[in-house]
């Protein structure tokens, strides 16, 4: 039986509330239909307990919250319309599963009580981002008792992995869920839009519904991190911890609406699962990010690399890589080589990614309790290639190499805040110790990146 019966990303804009929006909501029509569609199916779903996912509860920096009252009340009443006001009952066994199961996972939550949020000054009660999903499914006749949770800041793998652990805390309570995504997309597409103009808005949100169609989950959790910042989105930790409860069912997007006449970006997509469709494999890491987290985890924990992946062209290949890991968005480790040095891919990973984590000379040894912050890439590279100057770069689809004399630099490609070739050569240079007035030879190479 599946546990997670139907999904979908529902926007957040109060204005779409007719009490609110004055006549103003008819602009967005086709977002309004499309969430009534989205409500009729939930109500007809047969589940017996809704997950919310809120962008606009509280949000701790290291913790992932959950409402654990008895009755979680809210109204639009800071947006004009007192009247707009809703309780539903908290599904308090489902919070206190998620919790622990989170835990096992080294994901931490906050679960907020009357008291414990009256500690952080805040109340226990619903947020217009998850108001305005439930005002539609509330019309719709769908009054199931409620697991409302909001992100925390953590890194899209921690918060892919706290999204398993739901499915598996509400599996376990043999639960029959329906999950809504509460999110906006870019808020930054006019002129006029509430958060300013930025022309990746409109990037962001054209790359995002693209890989929701496609259901893309792998491009979706890398993401660059800049392109978030400048669209100014509030959805995607939202999508994330959705996906990650999804991870492992076959799922057919359909995207019912998409629009931005207010300069914010509004998706309405079902994503709800094939019937009796898990155990589908999971698309949560790559293979060769499998085999690294798996190797760095093994060696931390016991001292022992564990054994080469069996039936795995990973072993019958040969290439040089790179393996990286990161924490909060930050490098926490980075090794690897230019040339293939071992017998295999499959090799090469599991040496790069104990490097990486344990003998980088920039950072302390990784440590057990840092394990499930972390996040992997790993890089499998293509021969190199002398050119005859940063005309032939391109620091998006090359990695550069500088050589002078035995002194040599590598940068790779597509990293965050290296924009330019002439920001690539530099770093590079600096990196060898070379001057940029003395001679040097450029070589490229091309990345296979893995997530």
């Amino acid at each position: 039986m599946n546990s997670i019966i139907q999904a979908g990303i529902y926007p957040h804009p109060p204005i779409i509330v007719p009490e609110v929006g004055g006549g103003e909501e008819k602009k967005i029509s086709a977002t309004a239909a499309a969430m009534e569609k989205l409500a009729g199916r939930v109500r007809d779903s047969n589940a017996d307990t809704l997950v919310i996912i809120s962008p606009h509860g509280t949000v701790f920096r290291d913790a992932v919250s959950l409402l654990d009252h008895e009755e979680i009340r809210g109204s639009l009443a800071r947006f004009g319309a007192p009247s707009v006001a809703l309780r539903f009952s908290a599904d308090r066994e489902a919070v206190g599963a998620i919790g622990i199961e989170a835990g096992r996972q080294g994901i931490p939550t906050m679960p907020l009580d009357m008291k414990s949020a009256a500690s952080f000054g805040v109340l226990p009660e619903l947020d217009h981002g998850a108001l305005v999903p439930l005002y539609f499914l509330d019309k719709a006749g769908v009054h199931l008792p409620i697991v409302h949770i909001t992100f925390g800041l953590l890194t899209p793998g921690q918060l892919y992995k706290f999204g398993m652990a739901v499915t598996k805390a509400l599996s376990g309570l043999h639960r029959r869920a329906a999950v809504v995504a509460s999110g906006d997309l870019s808020h930054r597409l006019t002129r006029d839009a509430p958060a300013g103009f930025s022309p990746e808005g409109e990037k962001f949100d054209s790359r995002i519904v693209e890989l929701i169609e496609t259901y893309d989950v792998p491009s979706i959790l890398s993401l660059d991190k800049s392109l978030l910042d400048k669209a100014g989105e509030c959805g995607y930790r939202s999508f994330l911890i959705c996906f990650g409860m999804l991870d492992g069912y076959s799922i057919s997007p359909e995207i019912l609406s998409y629009e931005g006449p207010f300069g914010v970006g509004y998706l309405v997509a079902d994503l709800s699962p094939d019937r009796e469709s898990v155990n589908q494999p999971a698309i949560s890491e790559s293979e060769h990010v499998r085999l690294a987290r798996q190797t760095l985890e093994s060696y931390v924990k016991t001292g022992k690399t564990g054994e080469l992946p069996a039936n795995s062209t990973l072993t019958k290949q040969k290439a040089a890589t790179f393996v990286s890991l990161k924490i909060d968005g930050h490098l926490r480790g980075c090794i690897g080589t230019l040339e293939p040095v071992r017998e295999s891919i499959a090799q090469e990973i599991m040496e790069n990614a104990i490097s990486a984590g344990m003998h980088d000379p920039r950072f302390r040894p990784v440590t057990e309790e840092e394990l499930p912050m972390l996040t992997y890439s790993v890089d499998v590279l293509s021969e190199a290639e002398e050119v005859s100057g940063p005309a032939d770069l391109d620091p998006r689809e090359y990695g550069v190499i500088v050589k002078s004399g035995n002194r040599r630099g590598v940068l790779l490609p597509d990293l965050e805040g290296v924009d330019t070739v002439e920001e690539q050569l530099s770093i590079a240079l600096q990196k060898a110790g070379i001057s940029p007035q003395e001679p040097y030879k450029i070589f490229r190479f091309l990345v296979q990146r893995y997530y």
